[in-house]
């Protein structure tokens, strides 16, 4: 089946992934015009991709993430807007902010659930969120709800409310406040898949070890030889994107486990969540 391919798909593509505009062209007519397709194609083939899809699709709104008094529950919300300049409007983040502690207090199991809370008396949070759209006049929605419970709950909010993140520790101590937070800014700047090499999605690696393969066949490597170049990779892949075994980035000589084994030797991540804008 043949696909019409405009310029601008073309055009978004080398944005994204800073690719030659032939290859490209190339990669989204083997991929029928699918573009996540079209960038494994390009990954497979051994492109140095530069990947900026979250900076092309962002979307304005304001991310606040809190824990409740024991430090034993945490959530993130996310009210997203179509511009900045309602998102960084104080009136917007402050009723962010009150569904947070709304979410905080009933803990709801869902964002539909959240949804149908109590915002002020007799209005519920949807209604509220359609108000704003009525007299703000651009689409806003609450999109994204996460929460967390662990033994201690760490929070990060990033800078200008762009992102939020939760990180649960398996163990109580108020000096394991700051490591915690260490770990909350290290996940906002890092952005791991996962805490641990076994929490990562089953489809995730398979994909990676397929990439991981095609890009050694695509360097001459010998047939026999791909299988185990691709595990290879694939433990790159690992150390770069799972939490635990991510470089520290206040110290590249400890890993985030042994930073957090520094502070006490049993010590380690249960789960995260990260809320970003886009």
């Amino acid at each position: 089946m043949s696909v019409t391919l405009s310029a601008t798909d073309v055009k978004n593509l080398r944005d994204a992934t800073g690719a030659g505009m032939m290859d490209c062209k190339a990669a989204l007519t083997e991929a029928n015009g699918d573009f996540e397709a079209a960038i494994d194609i390009l990954r497979k083939k051994g492109q140095k991709l530069s990947i900026k899809r979250a900076d092309r699709e962002a979307k304005e709104g304001v991310v606040i993430a809190a824990v409740n008094g024991a430090k034993n529950k945490g959530v993130v919300v996310k009210l997203s807007s179509e511009t900045d300049f309602v998102s960084k409007n104080e009136d917007f983040v402050n009723t962010t902010k009150k569904i947070a502690q709304i979410a905080l207090d009933n803990f709801p199991t869902d964002l539909s659930s959240l949804l149908a809370l109590t915002f002020d008396g007799s209005t519920s949070i949807s209604d509220k969120v359609t108000d704003l759209v009525a007299s703000i006049g651009e689409k806003i929605e609450l999109t994204n709800y996460e929460k967390l419970e662990a033994p201690q709950v760490e929070y990060y909010i990033h800078m200008g409310n762009k992102a939020g993140v939760l990180v649960g520790l398996n163990k109580t101590s108020d000096s394991f406040t700051d490591p915690g937070k260490d770990v909350a800014m290290q996940i906002a700047a890092m952005k791991p898949v996962a805490v641990d090499k076994g929490d990562v999605d089953t489809t995730l690696i398979k994909r990676e070890l397929e990439i991981g393969m095609e890009q050694a066949r695509a360097e001459g490597k010998p047939e026999a030889m791909l299988e185990k170049i691709a595990q290879g990779k694939l433990e790159r892949f690992y150390k770069d994107n799972t939490l635990l075994n991510q470089q520290f980035v206040k110290d590249g000589s400890l890993t985030i486990s042994a930073y957090l084994k520094s502070v006490d030797k049993d010590l380690t991540v249960t789960g995260f969540k990260h809320v970003m804008l886009g």
